[in-house]
């Protein structure tokens, strides 16, 4: 908890807090309201990759803009436009004008938001804390949170779907913003460094300086492969408890927070890891865990074993995601953070937008099940070959870092 020691960092870890419990609340509340409403697993994909690839299309390019920025100015306004967007899609709601159509046009808004929200808290961490020593521990303390959130958050909008409606959980993450705002206007931060050039020289800048490095390449890699195909549970979780345990929103709430517990089980190990070789084996051993729990919950008809999968599942999906980002974050120059940060962020949830896409597609013509379970075999395959690689004495990638 060192981190905390900063005052900068304790205000914005507050200010989260408050609004990551209102984003896990929307996220569980809008994917029961597009199977509610048409009963479509595609529809579930369609929603989540609308809400996920932009982090694909606009997070890199997103990179360069935030390095030239006031990343905190930017962040309050981003922020309060997220507010405006939980809003609406309450408002729609609750006034029962809300369609198929407006659901994935407004998650597409949400997942510009985020293009951009994303790589600019991230990037900005890196500031709040004095000591850069300290700067792990704050990244593993803002996973923590999230994760926190992750295993809250979930089982009580279940309560809340159940007792009122999707509307509510919407305008309870609108306020949530305001928390993340206040934290940031209490903030005091000096002016901080930023590049300058045009936006393409600075994207290309930022781009060339992970594809030279042999070890960031491979850290991007994992990242790919693990949100391609394990990240794939939540798009498929309502199908699942609609179709297999025919349960309903609470159901639905305590998967994802067994998924959560999983996620906050790994953020508490790395918050205390030690060692960078250490940590690059256990992002690695995590895309194991992470298929084991893929195929644990495919095969499973018991809620119990299912809930014990999604634990799995959190823990895997969070070492390799959160473990890579200390990584990154530890090896970047303040000068292009942003931009290593972005193309971070947009492989992991691009290629998770794509992945629930394909899920989504597949498990309506072969099931939700079965579409799991090939996501399985494909991260088993990735994970074998790595192993393969590691076993034949394949050379580790250089953590050494190219000239900016």
């Amino acid at each position: 908890m060192r981190a905390l020691h900063h005052r900068n960092f304790r205000l914005y870890f507050a200010g989260h807090a408050v609004s990551t419990l209102g984003t896990w609340m929307q996220t569980v509340a809008l994917s029961w309201l597009v199977y509610r409403l048409t009963g479509s697993a595609a529809l579930l994909g369609i929603t989540t990759c609308a809400t996920l690839l932009p982090q694909l299309l606009v997070g890199p390019i997103a990179g360069a803009w935030i390095d030239r920025h006031d990343k905190r100015s930017l962040l309050m306004k981003v922020e309060a436009l997220l507010a405006a967007q939980a809003l609406l899609l309450a408002v729609l709601t609750g006034l029962e004008l809300i369609t198929p159509g407006l659901i994935v046009t407004l998650a597409a808004t949400l997942g510009i938001l985020n293009a951009v929200d994303t790589p600019l808290r991230q990037s900005l961490l890196s500031r709040l804390v004095d000591d850069r020593a300290d700067l792990p521990n704050a990244l593993a303390l803002n996973a923590m949170l999230f994760t926190c959130s992750r295993f809250i958050g979930p089982p009580l909008a279940g309560l809340l779907l159940a007792l009122t409606g999707e509307a509510l959980c919407f305008a309870l993450n609108a306020l949530s913003y305001g928390g993340l705002i206040l934290g940031l206007q209490l903030i005091r931060l000096a002016p901080g460094e930023k590049a300058s050039g045009s936006m393409r020289h600075m994207f290309r800048e930022g781009l060339d300086y992970v594809l030279h490095s042999p070890s960031l390449r491979s850290l991007m890699l994992g990242v790919l492969m693990v949100n391609l195909t394990a990240s794939t549970y939540a798009v498929l979780l309502p199908v699942f408890v609609h179709d297999i345990f025919t349960g309903d929103a609470r159901t639905l709430g305590w998967l994802w927070g067994a998924a959560g517990l999983g996620s906050l089980l790994s953020t508490v190990l790395l918050a205390g890891h030690q060692g960078t070789d250490r940590l690059r084996s256990l992002i690695l051993y995590s895309a194991c865990a992470s298929a084991l729990g893929l195929l644990l919950f495919a095969s499973s008809r018991s809620l119990p074993l299912s809930l014990l999968a999604m634990l799995i599942l959190g823990f895997g999906v969070t070492i390799n995601n959160v473990g890579t980002n200390i990584l990154l974050q530890g090896q970047a120059p303040e000068a292009l953070r942003g931009r290593v940060v972005s193309i971070y962020t947009s492989t992991r949830f691009g290629f998770d937008a794509i992945g629930g896409l394909l899920a989504g597609m597949l498990a309506g013509h072969i099931g939700g099940p079965r579409a799991m379970a090939i996501a399985a075999a494909l991260l088993s395959l990735y994970y074998l070959w790595q192993l393969a690689l590691r076993t034949r004495g394949a050379p580790e990638p250089t953590s050494e870092e190219p000239t900016p």
